[in-house]
């Protein structure tokens, strides 16, 4: 089949392992023709948004990367919330796609796919939505002008060619719901998910990283990583870990801290041996941490970085929400403040037995519902 990923409502950054890059290096991998039609928006080396220059080129992800740039006939800065592209309905009927894949609604360019679409019924349509109150619309300007008065009528307009708005949680669902106005019937859940290793690449990965990391096989290694800031609650985490005295107990943290909480977060690192911070890590690296970890911990507010962590076999200790009892299957402990967060982990520690069962059922889950292979397959049904 012949795919298009069209990145120009969100970032698409190489290298990286968020849903946009696995679902194009499956499709890759599966032996489909992918183009990848994506803004300049990406990351610097902090982790902070930037922007390159327009360019083709071959991604890492496998498929043909196509950076365009914004529109010029207003400022960059409300370009880059409008999202408007010159070129874009050339590269997709010189590309004649069997199926797109729009990853976020809230651009001008899902009209242009849409008018696509129309002329060529046969096309099949999807439109990934990963916002919820969280992270979108939070300020009145925001909501009422940009998302209502701009994306939403985009929205509607093109509600008909769509084959299914794919949500990944339930936070995500309530937002297509009551902002975007969508039905039950034009939604669909499609999370975040995670690669799936064989048995004997689990064993090497897992091997590998827990000698890097000079772990023993009688310790419980909890690992969290992510952007910190208060919203992740890793200062919690920081207490709790602290407060379990055993010996046979790590915590491995990767990622960055934000100003408000990095001298305090790393004045506990320093005052227990049994913490180490690593840093940032690229794809590779965390899958070999995560195939490391016992039990992945996140408290706070969401990450990918959890269904990644189910799909490498991890017991998890996260925050008692919707969006994660979707996806909670009997592999680990829903916690809602930093007292339960001690508990669990002290809960972990007592028994290794009660954490290969966790790691079991996540790794069935995973299969079932996280990995990629599996996502990346459905669209194409």
């Amino acid at each position: 089949m012949r795919i298009i990923h069209c990145c120009l409502s969100c970032f698409y950054i190489d290298g990286y392992t968020y849903q946009e890059n696995m679902l194009v290096r499956e499709h890759v991998s599966a032996g489909h023709e992918v183009l990848v039609l994506a803004s300049t928006e990406t990351f610097d080396s902090t982790g902070l948004t930037s922007y390159t220059s327009p360019s083709t080129y071959l991604g890492t992800d496998g498929a043909a990367v196509i950076r365009l740039p914004y529109s010029k006939w207003l400022p960059h800065r409300v370009m880059s919330k409008l999202r408007f592209h010159p070129g874009v309905y050339r590269l997709i009927s010189d590309f004649k796609p069997n199926v797109i894949v729009f990853h976020g609604p809230c651009g001008a360019e899902l009209l242009t796919v849409a008018k696509y679409v129309k002329q060529n019924t046969e096309v099949k349509l999807f439109v990934d939505s990963h916002e919820d109150f969280n992270n979108s619309a939070r300020s009145w300007l925001s909501k009422l002008i940009l998302y209502r008065g701009f994306y939403v009528p985009i929205i509607h307009s093109v509600r008909r060619v769509v084959e299914k708005f794919l949500y990944i949680t339930y936070e995500t669902k309530r937002f297509c719901k009551e902002l975007y106005g969508l039905s039950d019937e034009e939604l669909e859940f499609f999370p975040l998910g995670g690669v799936v290793l064989s048995d004997e690449e689990y064993k090497t990965q897992r091997l590998s990283a827990r000698s890097r990391l000079n772990v023993p096989d009688d310790t419980v290694l909890f690992f969290q990583s992510g952007k910190f800031d208060h919203k992740k609650k890793l200062l919690e985490s920081l207490r709790a870990f602290k407060s379990v005295q055993s010996q046979n107990a790590r915590l491995v943290l990767v990622g960055s801290f934000a100003s408000a909480i990095e001298a305090e977060a790393q004045s506990l690192i320093d005052s227990d041996a049994r913490i180490s911070y690593l840093g940032w890590a690229n794809s590779d690296e965390l899958l070999g941490l995560l195939c490391a970890a016992d039990v992945y911990v996140q408290p706070g507010s969401q990450s990918a970085t959890l269904q990644m962590s189910i799909a490498a076999r991890c017991a998890v200790i996260i925050d008692d929400v919707a969006s994660h009892r979707d996806i909670f299957r009997d592999n680990g402990f829903l916690v809602k403040n930093e007292e339960d967060l001690a508990k669990a982990m002290s809960a972990c520690l007592n028994s290794q037995d009660q954490i290969a069962n966790m790691s079991k059922n996540s790794l069935e889950f995973a299969n079932q519902k996280l990995n990629y292979a599996v996502l990346a397959a459905r669209l194409l049904k």
